[in-house]
């Protein structure tokens, strides 16, 4: 009797430091859920199977920004809807990049993810290097499209807290034909409706707390320049070669400034490369994916 307890305990320590194993990989994180963190309910999506690579949109848009980016070989793809935007939910206005870091890496506490490749569009990215400034010991990778780590300057925050004023005071839907400009090339806006419409959809699906508190949050970011030197782990930056909200001298001064990374830029795309361009996106990561293992 000892002895088949003995053997059940051996077994059971086993399975459970298998399932410990699969959910390190992202194995065990479900096809979809929710997850309440910071006082926020958290949506997302997981699709693929491997090694965990977290994936956090841009403004004012959704997990569903990374639509055709989810199928990676090898990786267990995980899209968020931050606090107020998509399926998320936010408990207010108040928001800032700081308290989407803190957010982010509660999310990645309660699935599960120890450390992870993690990558982010636009507020996205700046929320990453927040996330990373807070936690560098939790990323494997870091990936960068079509961002910057500069603050807002004097113009830009005007211009953003305007986006918050004119969602508080004409609704979200007015946001699309200010903003499709700036996320997809005139060439996609006139020959790839299903485009306009997908990106469009997703800016008015984000809730009026989400579309003020992230317009606040942009105007507001901190200048995360001093983070770059610090990074120590493998980073990719993509930046699309007709992005005219963060310029690919953004994304070159970035690559210059932290150490071993690598830009790929990605011709005839706006400020949303990784759904106008995504093969080419795609591309990119499974060339530079291998160098986080």
């Amino acid at each position: 009797m000892k002895r088949s307890l003995t053997t059940l305990t051996t077994l059971t320590a086993l399975l459970c430091a298998s399932a410990l194993a699969g959910g390190a990989q992202g194995q065990t994180i479900p096809d979809r859920g929710t997850v309440t963190v910071n006082g926020a309910t958290v949506f997302y999506k997981a699709t693929g199977s491997g090694e965990p690579l977290l994936l956090i949109h841009g403004y004012p848009l959704s997990g569903e920004l990374f639509k055709n980016n989810r199928t990676l070989p090898g990786y267990r793809v995980i899209t968020v809807d931050l606090p107020g935007f998509g399926q998320s939910r936010a408990p207010g206005r108040e928001a800032s990049i700081e308290n989407y870091a803190t957010t982010m890496l509660g999310f990645m506490d309660a699935v599960g993810l120890d450390r992870a490749v993690v990558g982010g569009m636009s507020m996205g990215g700046m929320t990453l290097l927040q996330m990373y400034k807070n936690a560098p010991d939790r990323f494997k990778g870091l990936i960068l499209i079509d961002t910057t780590a500069e603050p807002s300057g004097v113009a830009e925050k005007a211009n953003w807290l305007g986006t918050a004023q004119q969602a508080e005071q004409k609704g979200v839907a007015s946001l699309v034909d200010i903003l499709m400009p700036r996320m997809l090339t005139s060439v996609s806006r006139s020959t790839m409706p299903n485009q306009v419409q997908h990106l469009g959809g997703l800016v008015k699906a984000a809730s009026l707390n989400g579309a003020v508190g992230g317009a606040v949050a942009l105007a507001n970011r901190p200048d995360a320049n001093p983070v770059l030197p610090t990074i120590r782990v493998p980073t990719l930056i993509i930046a699309g070669m007709e992005d005219n909200l963060t310029p690919t001298e953004l994304q070159v001064k970035m690559n210059m400034a932290i150490p071993g990374s690598r830009l790929v830029n990605i011709p005839g795309a706006g400020h949303a490369a990784t759904f106008e361009k995504a093969l080419a996106v795609n591309a990119a990561l499974r060339a530079w994916l291998p160098t986080t293992r």
